[in-house]
């Protein structure tokens, strides 16, 4: 596998705004899976006509992440959806998403053994579903780059709170559920005792005590 065929993975950890309805860790409206991106002609694998394209699947290391075949004993992850540009700027990642893999931009030199160059790998990030459990972007599962109805926070300081495990499994342990989504605050339950940030088109997480 060629040095150019990887990945930099950053783990996306959630810290969600108490009050204030800004946007969630990724600050766009919910959308589906990503289309082909200009300026990937094809994969450096050969897998797929993108790099890391939906449904393709990733193995990973201790810093990066390849891609190899989902039937590889090696897949660990598959693309639920994959955008170009930043995170903090691009749409939102599909509610279930276990992590979020950011791709460098990568202009290889290199000629492959057919004699062909390397398409480029464009500045982007895919949404990545494991393969198996744990599925960390579930509802309580304590992780993943949203916050989601289902989800367990603990107060973190600041205005902020994050996500923990709903069965206590996690290092700190859940104070807040979040019970529904709204569009205002107006619109939560009367039991509702905290306001979570979640983004997308119901923007106000309605938290309860636990």
């Amino acid at each position: 596998m060629l040095a150019w065929n990887r990945a930099r993975w950053v783990g996306a950890v959630c810290a969600a705004s108490l009050v204030m309805p800004l946007a969630a860790c990724q600050g766009a409206p919910d959308a589906g899976a990503g289309g082909p991106l200009p300026g990937a002609d094809r994969s450096p694998s050969g897998y797929g006509a993108v790099f890391l394209a939906v449904d393709e699947c990733s193995s990973h290391g201790r810093e990066t992440f390849t891609e190899v075949p989902c039937r590889s004993e090696r897949a660990v992850a598959r693309v639920t959806a994959r955008y170009d540009g930043k995170a903090a700027d691009g749409p939102m990642c599909p509610a279930r998403t276990d992590f979020v893999l950011h791709i460098t931009e990568d202009r290889p030199s290199l000629v492959g053994s057919d004699g062909t160059a390397a398409a480029e790998i464009p500045r982007g990030y895919a949404c990545m579903r494991n393969l198996e459990p744990p599925h960390p972007g579930d509802p309580g599962g304590g992780g993943g780059p949203r916050t989601i109805v289902g989800d367990c926070v603990y107060a973190a300081g600041r205005g902020q709170v994050r996500e923990t495990a709903c069965d206590g499994s996690g290092r700190e342990k859940p104070q807040y559920r979040v019970a529904a989504a709204a569009v205002e605050r107006a619109e939560c339950p009367a039991l509702t005792a905290l306001y979570v940030t979640l983004g997308g088109s119901e923007p106000v997480g309605c938290a309860v005590r636990v």
